[in-house]
C-alpha cells in the first residue's frame, strides 16, 4: 500500500493570515492535532501543530530564560520565541520545513520519515498542490484493515522456503545455526540464538508465513546456556 490508498483527503487547511484563535477552534472542533497552511494555489507553505501553540503569552507558557541563558541563546532566537509566542496569524507560528510526500510513497517509507523526523503526519502533494494527509492514524487504520481469515493452503516445502526467504533478507538471522524442520504446517525451529530477542524474532517471522499452523520453538539462547560454548561446539 501507499500513501494514496490511505491518506485522508478532506483536509482541513487555512491560509498564512488565519488567526491563530481560529485555527485552535479548527483543531478542536474536528478533533484534529494539526492544520496545513495553503496558498491559493494549493501548495503547503507550513503546517500549523498543537506543538506549535503550546507557547502562548495568553496562557502565561511563553519560555522564560534566565537573564545568564538568554545571554548565550542569541537575540535570533529570543526574537523568534517572542514572535511565536506573540503572532496573531498563522505564518508567523507555524512550521515551515515541511516534510511532504506523494501519492505513490510507500507505507514503510512514511514510517520511516515520521520516525527519523520524529513528527506525527505528512501532507501528500501532488504536482506541488495538497491532495491529503497521512497521519500515524491513518496507519493504524490501515493495519487494522488488513485480512485476518485463514491463510491458504501450503506444503511443508513451500513453507520452509518461504521462511529461509524471509530469513536471508534479515541481518539478524543466523540461519547457518538454526534449524527449520517443517512437518503438517507446524514449524519447528532449532539450533543456537544470541539472544531472546533473535529467538522471538525467528518466532513471528514462521508465523508471518502463509500456511503456517503453529510454531514451535526449541532454539537456545546462548546467554542463557548452563555449560560453557566453545566456537564450533554447536556446529552439526
Amino acid at each position: 500500500m501507499n500513501a494514496g490508498d490511505v491518506m485522508t483527503t478532506a483536509v482541513v487547511t487555512v491560509g498564512p493570515q488565519a488567526p491563530v484563535t481560529e485555527i485552535v477552534t479548527l483543531l478542536l472542533r474536528h478533533g484534529i492535532s494539526a492544520v496545513p497552511v495553503v496558498d491559493e494555489a494549493g501548495a503547503v507553505l507550513g503546517l500549523v501543530s498543537e506543538g506549535d501553540l503550546l507557547r502562548r503569552a495568553e496562557l502565561g507558557t511563553q519560555k522564560q530564560r534566565s537573564a545568564w541563558r538568554a545571554f548565550f541563546t542569541g537575540t535570533a532566537k529570543l526574537a523568534e520565541d517572542y514572535v511565536r509566542s506573540h503572532a496573531k496569524v498563522a505564518a508567523d507560528v507555524m512550521t515551515r520545513d515541511v516534510v511532504c510526500v506523494g501519492p505513490g510513497t510507500s507505507l514503510d517509507a512514511i514510517a520511516d520519515l515520521m520516525e527519523a523526523h520524529r513528527i506525527k503526519r505528512v501532507p501528500v502533494v501532488q504536482e506541488r498542490r495538497l491532495v491529503g494527509i497521512v497521519s500515524r492514524a491513518n496507519l493504524l487504520r490501515a493495519f487494522a484493515a488488513l485480512p485476518e481469515g485463514p491463510c491458504a493452503a501450503a506444503s511443508d516445502t513451500e513453507i520452509r522456503a518461504a521462511l529461509s526467504r524471509e530469513l536471508a533478507q534479515q541481518p539478524w538471522s543466523r540461519r547457518a545455526d538454526n534449524s527449520v524442520v517443517v512437518t503438517g504446517g507446524v514449524v519447528h525451529l532449532w539450533g543456537m540464538v544470541t539472544s531472546r530477542e533473535e529467538s522471538r524474532a525467528l518466532e513471528l517471522a514462521a508465523q508471518s508465513v502463509p500456511g503456517v499452523r503453529d510454531v514451535q520453538n526449541h532454539t537456545v539462547v546462548l546467554s542463557e546456556t548452563t555449560y560453557p560454548v566453545y566456537p564450533g561446539s554447536f556446529v552439526g
